[in-house]
């Protein structure tokens, strides 16, 4: 497809789409099954069996990850399954000058992944949280993400791939709009994550406002949020189980989102994070914070309370599970799961195939 066929008929479908009426088609994350360490074979015969739509393909543990005949299998049996695949690669910042070439050549490898697995569009997020930016105002690492998307742009238009940026914990809605809009939102747009926004201070509600117009691909996590004697406790919990009001969410998504499929992503199993809000240093990392979204997000906690449900809080980010859990944690992973997927099913009424 050339450059002008992919612009119009990008911008003719979203003239077509205003509103979205009927099923959506759901899928599931492979990352919160992580621990079950499958191959991407078991991944697409799970989503099959599940009766799911779609699959989000997401930090594959396959051995055959990095292999161009892998991916034009995975392709092929998603197709005979009758799953919509998408994909993508993680974090690609450079954390100095000198590490662009390295990031540009990530980014181009990810593309072709993409392309080659059938995925329409090729997930991406800057760094893990804003902690984890390299040395420099926020602004700085903005404009070195928009300038790498630019790099990259006619590969991912000559490929019809369009990059998804993540809502991570690392920017708050109205930056990675001006991302977006300053890269190029004809090929650049949202990975819109709910579960996201709670670590940089955000109502997901919000963010959906902001940044669903943009929206290529929809990810569902619920969390709680309430208030701490430190400040703001926010904890990832099954979908339907938190503060998160998501009959609500779905009815105004359906209204400004076009043409996405939803993925249930469920990340359970760690333990509450803390907003230190009173401490005059928490503030540094946010230095141009407004008010109003604040305000909205402390109204949130100030409705929740922490999680009452049964959990095993072993998951820990960047550490392995320990050998004694890992039973516990690959069932709950599991299980919590299919706990969300069925609530997304009965309660908001999603997916086609159910």
């Amino acid at each position: 497809m050339q450059r002008r066929e992919f612009l119009t008929g990008a911008l003719g479908a979203a003239t077509l789409q205003a509103k979205m009426t009927g099923p959506i088609p759901i899928g599931l994350n492979t990352y919160c099954l992580r621990s079950l360490r499958w191959h991407d074979v078991e991944h697409l015969e799970y989503c099959a069996k599940q009766r799911l739509d779609a699959i989000f393909l997401q930090d594959s543990l396959d051995p055959k990850k990095d292999d161009p005949s892998h991916w034009q299998w995975v392709r092929g049996r998603a197709k005979e399954l009758g799953l919509h695949l998408e994909t993508g690669g993680g974090g690609f910042l450079p954390r100095t000058p000198g590490d662009k070439g390295a990031s540009i050549a990530n980014l181009r490898q990810n593309i072709r992944r993409a392309a080659a697995m059938g995925s329409p569009i090729m997930r991406v997020i800057l760094a893990s949280d804003r902690a984890s930016f390299p040395p420099g105002p926020v602004e700085a690492h903005m404009e070195t993400a928009i300038q790498l998307f630019r790099e990259v742009k006619s590969q991912a238009v000559d490929a019809n791939v369009k990059l998804a940026v993540e809502v991570h914990k690392d920017l708050q809605a109205w930056e990675h709009k001006i991302v977006i809009e300053e890269a190029g939102k004809d090929f650049v747009g949202t990975y819109l994550d709910t579960g996201n926004p709670v670590f940089v201070l955000e109502d997901p509600s919000q963010t959906l406002e902001v940044l669903g117009q943009y929206a290529l691909t929809v990810h569902l996590r619920d969390s709680v949020v309430y208030e701490h004697r430190d400040g703001i406790a926010v904890q990832w919990v099954p979908l339907g189980e938190g503060t998160i009001d998501f009959p609500k969410f779905i009815a105004r998504l359906r209204e400004i989102v076009t043409g996405v499929h939803i993925y249930i992503k469920p990340i359970t199993g760690r333990p509450p994070y803390v907003h230190k809000i009173y401490d005059k240093d928490f503030w540094t990392a946010f230095p141009k914070a407004r008010s109003a979204d604040f305000a909205r997000f402390l109204t949130l906690a100030k409705k929740g309370h922490p999680y009452d449900g049964h959990v095993v809080i072993e998951d820990l980010y960047g550490r392995p599970v320990p050998g004694h859990f890992l039973s516990a944690v690959q069932y709950q992973q599991r299980e919590h799961m299919e706990r969300s997927i069925a609530y997304a099913r009965k309660v908001l009424g999603l997916g086609v195939r159910s």
